[in-house]
């Protein structure tokens, strides 16, 4: 059984107003935002392979990234789909090609660069002792629903979580719930957790971090600076 990252690197930063590069290309202190996110990957001893979901006219460009830094656990990379959820699929059959059954994956967004090691050891752990893991951290503002403009409910606070990333399974299941939902006619699942949720998959959480954050927006990418400048000032004091 090997283990292997799939990085949906196949957004087009709509919302980052970012008009020359998707937001993953997007240089983070020198270095492109999807770069920072591989090299979490390409460092962790328990990752065998990593499949990359790239925009079709950009991988040309990150092949260069790859091999300018030297990332040699990308074995592979696919053309994105209209969705984030067929994007996906596309890495999980590039992988069913190469790799075991019962791989475990882990499913992360390239513009996600501040996966720790621990993290992504836990996920691993979570997935062989319960079958699954779903990155999460309590949520620390109030959940309303609306209706009309007016609020409806309040949630308790306490019960509430955020599901980031990774999100991992085994290779087959995934795959298998991906090939039902594409026969149903479902393309647009918001996420691996979701689709496995939807066809009665047991779901373990793992505990995450909060700057494990996703950079989708001009203030995520500001805040980004700021936490990169946190973890270099750690290293280089100890702190």
């Amino acid at each position: 059984m090997s283990t292997s990252a799939l990085i949906f690197a196949g957004g087009v930063g709509n919302r980052m107003n970012s008009v020359a590069k998707p937001k993953q290309f997007l240089q983070l202190y020198g270095k492109e935002i999807i770069i920072h996110t591989l090299e979490n990957f390409q460092n962790n001893p328990l990752i065998d392979s990593i499949v990359v979901v790239c925009k079709d006219n950009w991988i040309d460009f990150l092949k260069k990234l790859l091999k300018k830094y030297d990332i040699d656990k990308v074995k592979w990379i696919v053309p994105g789909g209209e969705t984030g959820q067929l994007s996906i699929f596309n890495g999980l059959c590039e992988l069913e090609k190469h790799v075991e059954k019962n791989s475990i994956i882990l499913v992360h967004d390239g513009v996600r660069p501040f996966v720790s090691d621990k993290l992504i050891n836990d996920c691993i752990d979570s997935v062989k002792q319960f079958g699954s893991a779903v990155t999460v951290v309590p949520a620390i503002e109030t959940i309303v629903t609306l209706d009309g403009g007016e609020i409806k409910t309040i949630t308790d606070r306490s019960k509430c979580y955020h599901a980031k990333a990774p999100q991992c399974f085994y290779l087959d299941e995934l795959l298998e719930y991906h090939r039902k939902a594409m026969e149903e006619g479902i393309t647009n699942m918001i996420d691996s957790a979701s689709m496995m949720k939807h066809y009665g998959h047991s779901l373990h959480t793992v505990s995450g971090d909060y700057d494990n954050i996703k950079i989708t927006t001009p203030t995520d990418y500001y805040t980004s600076r700021a936490l990169y400048e946190v973890r270099e000032n750690k290293q280089i004091f100890g702190l």
